[in-house]
């Protein structure tokens, strides 16, 4: 068993020896908030960049929360630079505010719109790169989609929901606690226009409590399905089968309303890019499971369709 931990740790050290051959890492500013990681391919000056937008939560770079960690979108951002593409991955602001101990009470999902453009137009600014591509990962598709009207070569959408958040989450609600379906409806009737209220189901809490009312109210106001036909740009959306966040079902939805869009799913893959062969526990487990590698389809789909 030692021996074969110790045979493990080589090949892993040696997968990360020959990676940092391939591209060079620089760790950037772009405003006060927003910090990420370039990788840069070193045999490529003029490549093109993916911009790497991370999902909801406090979620950081690469893709991990406090008690979360499986780097997957820092194994997403070296697999591609690997192969030709820069990208760039940055924490989502609340990370550096809880870091410093300065969260904004007031933070709106408009605030992560704004900061993803600011990546853009940095980008831009600097006329380092071909083409700008926003690579939008679960909540992070619909920031990115807003964010790439009239400024990104190309769109693509990993794990997106086709519908608004108020849906998704009444969807959820109708499977799982049925006997709150009414009242969330119209709770969520309250924030759809712009107001709150103290008049929710206790037992779900979590979604309604006041204070993040207005921010979900921000969220709800934006329908992807709508918004993807703004994008006049290639477009591309992938999703797995076995993602238990978001289900094929959304993905076709995005598809459906967009003419120009290219649409893969991937068999296997959950919500984290990661391959499940066995049931919803495996699956649950591996959002804590940094050892896991990606699934090399989702790396092939994106270097295709950039290609």
């Amino acid at each position: 068993m030692k021996l074969k931990f110790i045979i493990l740790s080589l090949l892993i050290n040696i997968t990360v020896f020959a990676q940092d051959h391939l591209f060079n890492v620089e760790e950037l500013a772009i405003n006060e908030w927003i910090d990420g990681t370039l990788l840069t391919p070193k045999e490529n000056s003029k490549s093109v960049l993916g911009i790497i937008i991370a999902g909801s939560g406090p979620t950081n770079r690469d893709g991990n929360q406090n008690f979360l960690k499986n780097n997957s979108l820092k194994k997403l951002a070296e697999g591609l630079s690997s192969q030709g593409v820069a990208t760039f991955r940055y924490d989502k602001r609340i990370v550096k505010q809880i870091r410093k101990g300065k969260v904004d009470k007031d933070m709106m999902f408009d605030d992560f719109v704004t900061d993803a453009i600011s990546v853009i137009d940095y980008f831009k600014g600097k006329n380092n790169f071909s083409k700008i591509y926003v690579i939008g990962h679960s909540q992070g598709s619909l920031v990115g989609m807003l964010a790439a009207i009239d400024r990104a070569d190309g769109f693509i959408s990993l794990a997106g929901a086709g519908q608004s958040i108020d849906a998704v989450i009444l969807e959820q609600i109708e499977k799982t606690a049925p006997m709150y379906t009414e009242d969330s409806k119209k709770t969520f009737a309250i924030l759809k226009l712009n107001k709150t209220t103290k008049n929710y189901p206790p037992a779900l809490a979590s979604l309604f409590e006041i204070t993040i009312q207005p921010f979900m109210s921000n969220w709800m106001q934006h329908d992807p399905q709508k918004i993807i036909k703004e994008l006049n740009m290639p477009i591309l959306l992938i999703n797995g089968t076995k993602d238990l966040q978001v289900s094929v079902e959304e993905v076709n939805l995005l598809h459906k309303a967009s003419s120009n869009a290219e649409l893969i799913i991937i068999e296997n893959m959950n919500h984290i890019f990661f391959t499940i062969q066995g049931d919803d526990l495996e699956n649950s487990k591996s959002y804590n499971e940094a050892f896991r590698q990606i699934n090399p389809s989702v790396i092939e789909a994106i270097i295709s369709f950039i290609n």
